[in-house]
């Protein structure tokens, strides 16, 4: 067993490497919006919100290969055996660059039609297509660093997971400005700076595997193919959760482009990407719970997962709250950040966000249960949550929409609502009591 002293120090070691690693993708996004919204126009920012269904689909791919997995590699490094933990490895890595170049080859036969189904509007079809079709071309990369990281983290080298993320990011950030405002290569240059970016978080993290304490290695990848059942069956709620989400964010994009335009697709934008802060820091969170917590139910270590499990509901507290706070007081300078300029643009951003910023914090707590039910099998009502968490969102902004336009900025806060009121009946019919089942110890 670990000592509680011993296992706090690795909780916030663990979770500040993984917000980095969350703060890759999330400055990926975010710079990319702000400096195209800056420097290019407006309908930049839109153009890379409507092309999020796909990075988001991607993601799901990552999650469902390298997310699973690196819960079973923390289970079985926790249990000592380390030939079933690199078994896991292999595959989890095979699998993210054969999915991820099935996206490149999307990328090179049908750009412009993947592009239709993200956008529908002439105005925005350009810039959309330019950006993505870099975005397809790149899969590999991203797919790959993503998964690395996480086995990397899981194998005990977070400090080098959060060395990389800084490169990536500061790459990024100097090409962007470079490609863009010394190159003149508008937006494709700023989805191919987050191509090379994570192409160069990848030589970092793969240090790792020249030290001394990693215990991962690849193996020849006939070994363990019959282990994509458990692989899958284990990523499958938070995959689950992540297609519903690539569902909401194409359906959401759709009704508030054709309900409210241009103008409307740009308030929407900004309030998306304050969900990716929030993100940054959910995801670092259910990162750790997943790796950390996944290592003490392994060993069967009760106490030592209950210590994971406050720790890591007082953080995601501590951070929503800040983050809804600084929304309410300062909402404005969000706005002006991604280029908005209009007097009128930015007082309906100023009221979209400070609902935005409340509506997200169920959204946070949601997602952390669902980690919650998986590392205490209780399977059904993660897999309930993974799909429900998003799905509600559909039909309630639908609904709002077509006979309350004007509240439809509620209607994310409004389907949480709903959603907490309905798991909190489940967990009560269905007994649920958080120990650690004793065949997981065994």
């Amino acid at each position: 067993m670990t000592d509680k002293k011993t296992l706090s120090i690795q909780f916030w070691r663990y979770l500040w490497a993984f917000i980095l690693v969350a703060l890759s993708g999330c400055l990926g996004e975010v710079v990319d919006g702000i400096i195209v919204g800056n420097l290019i126009s407006t309908d930049g920012v839109s153009a890379i919100n409507l092309t999020k269904p796909l990075m988001q689909l991607m993601f799901t791919l990552s999650l469902l290969l390298a997310a699973g997995a690196g819960m079973l590699v923390a289970y079985a490094l926790g249990q000592k055996d380390i030939a079933h933990a690199r078994t896991l490895y292999t595959q989890s890595m095979l699998g993210s660059i054969v999915a991820g170049g099935i996206f490149t080859i999307i990328g090179f036969v049908a750009p412009e039609e993947v592009t239709r189904i993200l956008c529908d509007e002439p105005e925005l079809f350009e810039m959309t297509n330019d950006y993505s079709s870099v975005m397809l071309l790149g899969a590999p990369v991203f797919m790959l660093s993503w998964g690395l990281a996480t086995m990397v983290g899981v194998d005990g080298s977070p400090r080098l997971v959060s060395v990389s993320v800084v490169v990536v990011n500061v790459v990024n950030l100097v090409l962007d400005l470079f490609f863009i405002k010394v190159m003149g290569w508008g937006i494709t240059s700023s989805s191919a700076a987050s191509v090379i970016g994570n192409f160069i978080g990848i030589l970092v993290l793969l240090w790792h595997f020249r030290m001394p304490s990693a215990q991962l290695r690849l193996i020849s990848p006939n070994k363990g193919l019959n282990l994509w059942g458990s692989i899958i069956s284990q990523g499958a709620p938070l995959a689950i959760a992540s297609v519903c989400l690539t569902l909401m964010l194409y359906a959401t994009n759709s009704i508030v482009l054709s309900k409210l335009g241009t103008t409307g697709i740009f308030v929407f934008s900004v309030g998306m990407n304050l969900l990716t802060i929030y993100n940054l820091f959910l995801s670092g969170t259910v990162e750790t719970l997943q790796s950390l917590g996944a290592v003490q139910v392994g060993e069967g270590n009760n106490e030592g997962l209950q210590l994971v499990l406050n720790k890591s509901f007082f953080f995601i507290t501590v951070s929503m709250v800040a983050t809804c706070i600084y929304t309410w007081l300062f909402p404005g300078t969000i706005a002006e950040l991604f280029g908005a300029e209009d007097t009128a643009v930015i007082a309906e951003c100023d009221y979209a966000l400070r609902i935005f910023a409340i509506s997200f914090i169920p959204f946070c707590y949601i997602y952390t249960l669902m980690i919650v039910y998986k590392l205490y099998s209780y399977d059904r009502l993660a897999l309930f949550i993974s799909f429900a968490l998003s799905l509600t969102v559909i039909p309630v902004i639908w609904a709002v929409s077509e006979f309350a336009l004007s509240w439809i900025w509620y209607s994310f806060l409004i389907a949480y609502i709903v959603e907490m009121a309905t798991i909190a009946i489940l967990h009560k019919v269905t007994h649920v009591k958080f120990e650690i089942k004793e065949e997981q110890s065994e």
